[in-house]
């Protein structure tokens, strides 16, 4: 079973994947973590994230700097953000993804384009998203608990700029698949959506085998 998760930064779609794939017992991928890597690589080599040719060089990163914490840090998310409309990184990461997905016995990957590129023919496609004001809500409350000093205005207007960025770039953009599920987390506990979340894969599952 291939289990496609997508939606926007905080809206809750980590937390919902890394649930899915432990009930589920299926490998799991956060695919930000590739493009975060890249970020962080080409923050390391001093290369201008607007810029294909040092995106695509940052491309060229070991795969020990996926476990660094330092991946979760607001800057490189917005890095993560700039590097990703690059098509030519989007094709240099493509390729483990996909393969990732199609392993034998299936796995569930959470991402942008998930259900769309990588795996348009997953058994189940989850768009999760919430407002622009709720997901900036949940990020300075995650920064502050961590001692981060940010302004709640700084992080709303970073998240929509990376909505805009994702939704609007010419390769694979950040929209839900025809026949994704959609589950808005707005006004959700993280329990509730991960049952929600739950009950749309069983469902999904149980009508496809009818």
């Amino acid at each position: 079973m291939i289990v496609a998760v997508d939606g926007p930064t905080a809206s809750g779609k980590g937390t919902i994947a890394k649930a899915l794939a432990e009930h589920y017992g299926l490998p799991f991928l956060d695919t930000g973590l590739l493009y975060r890597a890249v970020g962080f690589q080409l923050r390391q080599n001093g290369g201008n994230p607007d810029a294909p040719d040092d995106a695509l060089e940052a491309c060229e990163f070991s795969d020990e700097i996926l476990e660094n914490p330092a991946l979760r840090d607001e800057a490189i998310g917005g890095l993560a953000s700039r590097v990703s409309v690059h098509p030519e990184v989007r094709a240099a990461l493509n390729k483990r993804q996909v393969d990732f997905a199609h392993q034998p016995g299936g796995a569930l990957l959470d991402g942008r384009d998930i259900g769309t590129v990588i795996a348009p023919d997953a058994d189940v496609k989850l768009f999760i998203t919430a407002s622009a004001d709720v997901r900036a809500e949940r990020r300075f409350r995650e920064m502050k608990s961590r001692q981060v000093d940010v302004e709640f205005e700084a992080i709303l207007a970073d998240i929509q700029a990376r909505d805009a960025r994702d939704s609007g770039r010419s390769t694979a953009p950040l929209k839900p698949a025809v026949d994704a599920i959609e589950i808005d987390t707005s006004n959700m506990s993280v329990q509730t959506a991960i049952k929600s979340a739950i009950h749309a894969v069983d469902s999904k599952i149980a009508a496809r085998r009818v």
